[in-house]
């Protein structure tokens, strides 16, 4: 169903390319309700398997790292039989020895466009049971980080959804509020919050993830159409990334805590027309501070502790999609409107000491909790990332003076 390899030379790919994947089948306009775009492309916890949603209601899992000469070695394909929008690997972190067998296993989430959401068990490929109970299709899920079976799915139908997997799913929590589709959600790294975006709705909303309550509004003081969310490692930032067609994309940086806006970052302002690189996807990487963001015209790696802009590459290259880290951190995975896959070296850079410092003890300790520490006011600063710059301009490497 794919096809994988090296570009070679003569092409002058850049350097960063890994290797892509291209989907056999061709998008054939009879076939409506399935599309070729890949919407989701996700690797599992560990980083031994990768799972791409290659268009027309197919899914395909793959062993991961890839031999590129075997794109076709130890794979699986899913057919869901619908358009999938949404791909999720759970459980996020290894379970006890006491769950039952299917517990143990890792799963496979697909969010489709009739509502329903899959969960397949990856080591066989069969499918353990369907969700139902959304009324329009799935944007987005993720599982919990803390390794429990706890699925969040964010629908068109305006809602957010809570499943306990290890209960099949059965009763979900349903979070309401919002009066447009939800298109995006994200689980704060200690599972104490979930964060959620409508497409057009210029706010981002957060969820007590142990109350199933409405918290507070993160609100931006002009329109803007949102597109992707995602917490830092150490829970402390919250990254949004939005845009206005006729002005341009905005990368911001919350503190989800006290809804303080620490930053805003715009693109280059020297590229052009603004608005041919609409943002489509964000991620945080789990390594280090390196913030991923992924537009039409190219992908961007954001080195938010050292300020740099490490990775800007992809370029002229329409339809990006999304984006999702391996979680070593040393690999991204890009999906285009097309249904390719490309994989792209990140480069490596070491955290700080004080960056793993400060990550340690965000991890477990709110902002709130922090100020009320007898410390400096400059080491306040820094571990609450009140030390960075307030606005500023994103300058492609083509612009970097």
């Amino acid at each position: 169903m794919c096809t994988a390899f090296r570009c070679p030379a003569a092409v002058k790919e850049p350097d960063d390319l890994v290797m892509e994947l291209k989907p056999s089948v061709h998008h054939d306009p009879n076939r409506t309700g399935r599309h070729c775009e890949t919407w989701s492309v996700r690797f599992s916890p560990g980083g031994s398997y990768f799972a791409w949603s290659m268009g027309f209601g197919m899914v395909k899992i793959l062993s991961w790292p890839q031999d590129v000469e075997d794109a076709n070695s130890k794979s699986r394909i899913l057919n869901c039989k619908q358009a999938v929008w949404a791909l999720a690997f759970g459980p996020c972190t290894s379970t006890t020895a006491d769950q039952n067998r299917h517990e143990r296993d890792l799963l496979l989430a697909t969010g489709l466009n009739n509502g329903q959401i899959q969960v397949w068990v990856v080591s066989s490929g069969s499918l353990l049971y369907t969700l139902t109970g959304h009324q329009a299709l799935v944007r987005d899920l993720v599982f919990a980080p803390n390794g429990s079976l706890t699925l969040v799915s964010a629908s068109r139908d305006k809602t957010l959804r809570i499943w306990d997997l290890a209960k099949k799913g059965g009763n979900p929590h349903v979070l309401k509020g919002p009066n447009h589709w939800v298109f995006r959600c994200s689980i704060s790294p200690d599972s104490s919050m979930i964060a959620s975006l409508c497409n057009f709705d210029s706010k981002l909303y957060l969820w007590s993830m142990r109350s199933y309550t409405f918290m507070r509004h993160l609100t931006y003081d002009h329109e803007r159409t949102m597109v992707s969310c995602d917490f830092s490692p150490d829970g402390a930032l919250l990254a949004v990334a939005s845009y206005n067609s006729s002005t341009g994309w905005w990368l911001d940086l919350w503190d989800p805590y006290t809804a303080d806006l620490l930053t805003r970052v715009e693109n280059c302002e020297l590229c052009g027309d603004r608005s041919e690189s609409l943002p489509t996807n964000l991620s945080f990487s789990p390594v280090g501070l390196l913030l991923a963001f992924k537009d039409y015209r190219a992908l961007q790696i954001w080195d938010v502790e050292r300020d740099e802009l490490v990775t800007d590459t992809d370029h002229n290259r329409a339809g990006g999609l999304c984006c999702a880290f391996h979680p070593h951190g040393s690999i991204i995975a890009t999906g285009c409107r097309n249904g390719q896959v490309k994989f792209w070296r990140v480069p490596r850079r070491v955290p700080s000491l004080k960056h793993l410092c400060r990550s340690a003890l965000r991890f477990s300790v709110s902002t709130y909790q922090v100020e009320a520490l007898p410390l400096p006011k400059k080491i306040l600063e820094f571990l609450t990332y009140r030390d960075v710059q307030k606005q500023k301009i994103l300058c492609c490497n083509k612009h970097w003076s």
